[in-house]
């Protein structure tokens, strides 16, 4: 199995030594597992690592790599879709870089401090200037990855308007760009209880032919690999037959 989506103790707000997540990756069954911890940038560094801290960073995963020959350790970032997304991240030597969504403007939405400000607000303008935002990231070409692509469920607040209205404009630029998309099974451990994207997301994701990969999302070990198989079972179910990894930029398929 691949699973590209894990962090680290540098986003300070994960426990437990990289040396676990890799024991445990490698005891779930995992071939390709990749580090992918919130990137720095000047705003919210409290969940997130300093820049000063990428060398390090990087230079821990690749002394796994030596350490752990038996399965492919792959190196890469969560960045943060932001008007300024700093060019000391985007140049880093790495084989992959996830692009996400957690803020409109600065309202961190999926922070649970923040919960209040959902009931302030219309619920479908919310989706819309979300998906808005999912449309520019894809259009930046800076990312490999697009990660948990309907985050905006996660404290499981739906709007009225149909989802699929909402999510086309997005997964027709997510195609048009040749990113994947990752089924990113930490949405089963949020109030949504679902991962992400849903399963109708994901049927509209796959009539676009666009490719898939998979991440836990890890911050802690005993998260690696969470519903996985099952994640995996449901792509097989919707026709998939191949998803992806990355190394150095440079996309790789591998059956499923």
């Amino acid at each position: 199995m691949i699973d590209l989506h894990n962090h680290t103790i540098l986003c300070n707000h994960a426990d437990g030594s990289m040396d676990e997540f890799i024991q445990q990756a490698i005891i779930k069954g995992i071939s390709i597992y990749g580090f992918s911890d919130h990137a720095p940038m000047n705003y919210d560094p409290k969940y997130r690592m300093k820049f000063e801290e990428m060398d390090i960073y990087e230079q821990w995963i690749e002394n796994l790599k030596i350490k752990y020959s038996q399965i492919k350790i792959l190196k890469g970032y969560e960045v943060d879709f932001t008007p300024e997304v700093d060019k000391r991240v985007l140049d880093r030597d790495v084989d992959y870089l996830i692009g996400s969504i957690h803020f409109l403007d600065n309202w961190g939405f999926d922070n649970p401090e923040f919960l209040a400000t959902w009931k302030e607000r219309d619920i479908d303008d919310i989706y819309r200037e979300y998906f808005d935002l999912v449309v520019k990231l894809a259009q930046s070409k800076m990312f490999d990855i697009v990660g948990h692509l309907d985050l905006i469920k996660v404290f499981n607040f739906k709007p009225n308007e149909d989802i699929k209205i909402l999510a086309k404009d997005a997964i027709e630029a997510i195609a048009d760009n040749k990113l994947a998309v990752e089924i990113n099974t930490a949405g089963i451990r949020k109030a949504v209880n679902e991962p992400y994207p849903s399963i109708t997301l994901l049927e509209m994701i796959k009539q676009k032919n666009i490719d898939i990969t998979f991440g836990s999302d890890a911050h802690n070990p005993n998260q690696v690999g969470f519903y996985l198989k099952e994640c995996y079972n449901t792509a097989k179910f919707l026709g998939y037959k191949q998803a992806v990894y990355f190394e150095n930029r440079e996309k790789k398929y591998k059956e499923i």
